[in-house]
């Protein structure tokens, strides 16, 4: 998560959604933003104090976090968005990345698809690296009563274009998008990882998602 306090916008980070890129581009903001020191220097007590102090917002934090620790009114005046992806295609990228930067976390699964079983069993213990890529992306857009209340949801299929509206939106010019952790050890067709049986799991996985997102498995079909 994000927040400028000048600019006035709260960016929602969603894991595998071209988040770091997104962060990345808007970091160059907080220099020239006054309360960007007194953030930093909160941020830093909460790591300091292993976050029991609750001064930080979490970089995957949902936006009712934001909502529940800032005042209403400021809140309410911030522009607040968030990046969503295909499901399936966040389930290729998310095994991708761990096998490259984390194997440890792979529970010994060497394949897509024996990771993606493994990953998707509830008897599995929690472990954050892992179940950060399978929570709902629309848990993050959400309030308590299950109202969206962020103002805009780009897509990771258009970042670019959808990032530039964003921007348009804050009132700032576009940055460019750096391509943070852009992975070069993955077959482009998501689809080319998996089977019918595995497909229809994270269908059910994520069926939340896919219906109030609108994606599909085969979006040419």
């Amino acid at each position: 998560m994000l927040l400028s306090v000048k600019h006035r916008f709260l960016f929602v980070h969603i894991a595998k959604t071209g988040g770091t890129s997104v962060r990345a581009a808007l970091e160059g903001l907080r220099w020239a933003d006054p309360w960007y020191w007194p953030m930093f220097l909160c941020s830093r007590f909460s790591h300091l104090s292993g976050h029991r102090l609750a001064t930080k917002l979490p970089r995957h934090a949902k936006v009712i976090a934001a909502k529940e620790m800032l005042p209403k009114e400021f809140f309410d005046q911030l522009f607040k968005f968030a990046f969503v992806r295909n499901p399936w295609d966040l389930q290729v990228s998310s095994f991708h990345h761990i096998r490259r930067e984390r194997p440890q976390y792979l529970g010994g699964n060497e394949t897509f698809e024996a990771f993606l079983r493994w990953k998707l069993d509830p008897q599995r213990p929690y472990q954050y690296h892992v179940d950060t890529s399978i929570e709902l992306q629309s848990d993050y857009l959400i309030d308590l009563h299950g109202q969206t209340i962020v103002d805009y949801i780009g897509r990771y299929e258009r970042l670019h274009a959808d990032f530039a509206t964003a921007c348009a939106r804050i009132g700032i010019k576009t940055p460019a998008l750096p391509h943070a952790r852009e992975a070069s050890d993955r077959r482009k067709d998501y689809r080319s990882y998996y089977t019918a049986e595995t497909a229809e799991l994270v269908a059910q996985h994520f069926k939340t998602d896919i219906e109030m997102l609108g994606y599909t498995f085969d979006p040419q079909g």
